[in-house]
């Protein structure tokens, strides 16, 4: 595994057509968004998710690529294979094996949940519960995403002609019609910042090819992530500003600021993504293509 050496920023687009991107379980599933300017939110937990569920598909949920934060997961279990596997077995004995494990023996354990688990080395994690097995800072940190316009979120009735038990059907007097309810947007276009650290990724043992794999997630994370819920996603563009230094050779928000996504026809309602044109100092940058952004740092559009 290589060692990153240098600092990323980067910036991702997407977006959804006729779908909801992330629901929001405290407001009847609606899609979230900012109460006072109307924009559509997507959390980074969310997005993570998508990051998460590509890594498994691809490599199968094998070392190092697994999977710590999954559904139906047991994460005390995982810990408890942690401690076993760098000899740690007395640590878990006894009735009680809440917070176990010595500082040394939780090290080990901590280094061995980041050379497994992808998520963990990435991301970062809590596993001071339960069994202990430390805190680990991820190197990867991703902000909510953000609609570039106001969103309408659209709710539609919906029925199912079928009922789940005979009670049921003799309550509807033999009309098996039962009602629901389904929220979508009709078009947002969604952009997303994150950041890369090359001190974090040394401690965890996030390598440049898991940075490799992680760009790929983002380029693909909506094609295998299909559903009528979510109707029609997909990664728009990926803008990685890599700098040459690990401390990095300019702010991020500077960076950021100067890619600028806008609306072609400002007060037309937009249903696609030809309808936006995204520059780069005023520069349409193609697929591949990469310019030197600021002194010692170049921007690369991976897709």
């Amino acid at each position: 595994m290589t060692a990153l050496s240098h600092r990323y920023d980067f910036v991702v687009l997407f977006d959804v057509k006729d779908g909801n991107p992330n629901g929001d379980p405290d407001a009847g599933n609606l899609p979230r968004l900012d109460a006072e300017t109307g924009h559509g939110l997507m959390t980074d937990v969310a997005l993570k998710r998508k990051v998460r569920n590509y890594v498994g598909l691809v490599h199968g949920e094998q070392p190092p690529y697994e999977i710590y934060v999954k559904e139906r997961a047991i994460l005390n279990k995982t810990h408890e294979r942690a401690y076993v596997a760098t000899g740690g077995e007395e640590a878990l004995k006894g009735e009680d094996k809440k917070r176990k494990g010595a500082g040394d023996q939780v090290d080990k354990a901590r280094d061995w949940m980041c050379a497994n688990f992808f998520d963990v080395r990435t991301f970062g994690a809590v596993m001071s519960t339960g069994v202990n097995c430390g805190q680990v800072r991820g190197p990867v940190q991703m902000t909510f995403a953000r609609s570039i316009e106001p969103i309408v979120a659209l709710e539609h009735a919906i029925t199912r002609m079928a009922v789940a038990t005979e009670a049921e059907a003799e309550k509807q007097g033999g009309d098996n019609r039962t009602m629901g309810r389904k929220h979508t947007v009709p078009y947002g276009l969604y952009r997303s910042h994150g950041f890369i650290s090359s001190f974090l990724a040394k401690q965890t043992g996030f390598s440049a090819e898991d940075l490799a794999l992680y760009f790929q997630a983002l380029e693909q994370m909506f094609e295998h992530d299909r559903s009528a819920a979510r109707g029609q996603m997909s990664t728009r563009g990926l803008y990685v500003f890599e700098h040459e230094s690990e401390l990095g050779n300019a702010p991020a928000h500077a960076l950021f600021d100067r890619l600028k996504v806008a609306p072609r026809q400002p007060g037309t309602p937009a249903r696609n993504f030809d309808q936006y044109a995204v520059t780069f100092d005023e520069q349409t940058l193609d697929v591949g293509q990469r310019v030197q952004a600021a002194p010692g740092v170049t921007l690369l559009r991976r897709c």
